[in-house]
């Protein structure tokens, strides 16, 4: 297995990749008119670069180019298509958002590039094996589920990643929490010899958390550059594959005793829906919504989980702040069980919870602006 160092190395590589060209690519947008218009939706009043995704996938694309020259990721490169399945995968993904933060395309049309990027992670054998159903028997999926399962898998991360780009740095900071903490719990799965080796799923998912570290400098509040679509596709595709490759490669035979413990209840991938919980909670309340409005699901509103933060008197920061806090609350939440020897005790995690809840209602800002009212 590749060490920690090397994957913390590979990580900086890309997070310092794409600080660099952010600036580069801001400049370049502005000169050729790649801007996002303010709008009734926006909390921005002057046009601003929607293509920072430009700079993500360099960073991605470097820092993936660094990793094949270590010695450390031999076992991950060596005789192993799923390389070039994921680069070719993220390269499609990128390109179909690049189009529709120029262009704008329809729906179905990126519903199709999805389609094209998982038919290329299983031809290139990136994809779940099998996966545990809680409390009952592992499930292998057959040769005709996995296409399906593939391509449904990245179009709900990539999705949700997509809707909850709403506020500056919101997304950025939610998926670098996210995907490091996917990072801690497939190393933990590793070194237990709990995971199917070797994985490309660690090396996805720190790649990742550099890319959105590095971005976030120049997308935090108030934002000089939006990440579009090509970086929220991006980011969704990456994320569909580090969870997708650790959670659905847990060893078959692996005890149920360390099950237990390890896989939250059983379930393995039940954790990036756990750890990612704010944007797939804000996809499933955007589709009910818009369902029960009878307007379709790619109309946009101001019905978000971010937009309803700063309704309540928030301000931009301390909204994302908030989401931020409760992405890393949830990730704890699946870790501690983990990382402990102490058994499964939510208590300190339950009580931060409880904590960061009534900060949200009860912060002084909150109450004035509700006895005005």
């Amino acid at each position: 297995m590749p060490s920690i160092g090397a994957y913390l190395l590979v990580g900086a590589v890309a997070a310092v990749i794409t600080f660099a060209v952010t600036p580069l690519v801001k400049r370049f947008a502005t000169r050729v008119g790649w801007v996002y218009l303010p709008n009734d939706r926006t909390v921005h009043t002057s046009p601003l670069p929607d293509v920072g995704g430009i700079a993500m996938f360099l960073g991605f694309v470097v820092a993936f180019g660094v990793s094949r020259l270590m010695d450390g990721f031999d076992s991950i490169f060596a005789r192993n298509s799923e390389p070039r399945g994921v680069l070719i995968a993220a390269g499609v993904m990128f390109l179909v958002g690049l189009i529709d933060d120029v262009r704008d395309i329809s729906a179905p049309a990126k519903v199709l590039g999805t389609v094209l990027a998982g038919w290329v992670l299983v031809d290139f054998g990136v994809h779940m094996f099998f996966f545990r159903l809680p409390f009952l028997d592992v499930v292998v999926l057959s040769s005709d589920w996995i296409p399906l399962v593939t391509v449904l898998w990245i179009l709900g991360m990539s999705q949700a990643i997509n809707l909850i780009d709403g506020l500056d740095g919101l997304a950025a900071g939610i998926v670098a929490i996210a995907a490091f903490s996917f990072f801690i719990y497939s190393q933990h799965l590793s070194e237990q010899r709990l995971l199917l080796e070797p994985n490309i799923g660690p090396l996805i998912a720190i790649i990742t958390v550099g890319v959105c570290i590095g971005f976030l400098p120049h997308n935090f509040n108030p934002a000089r550059i939006f990440m579009g679509d090509s970086g929220a596709l991006l980011l969704g595709l990456l994320m569909a594959v580090s969870t997708s490759v650790v959670g659905g490669r847990e060893r078959p035979d692996a005890p149920a005793e360390s099950a237990g413990q390890a896989f939250f209840f059983f379930a393995p991938l039940f954790i990036p829906l756990f750890i990612l919980g704010v944007p797939i909670l804000d996809t499933l309340w955007a589709i009910i919504r818009r369902a029960r409005s009878g307007k379709g699901l790619a109309t946009a509103d101001k019905g978000h989980l971010h937009h309803r933060l700063m309704e309540m008197g928030h301000g931009h920061r301390r909204s994302v702040l908030i989401l931020w806090c409760w992405t890393a609350l949830l990730s704890a939440f699946v870790l501690y069980p983990v990382i402990t020897d102490q058994g499964v005790s939510y208590i300190p995690v339950g009580a931060a919870m409880l904590g960061l809840a009534l900060y949200t209602v009860l912060h002084p800002q909150i109450r004035r602006q509700r006895s005005a009212d």
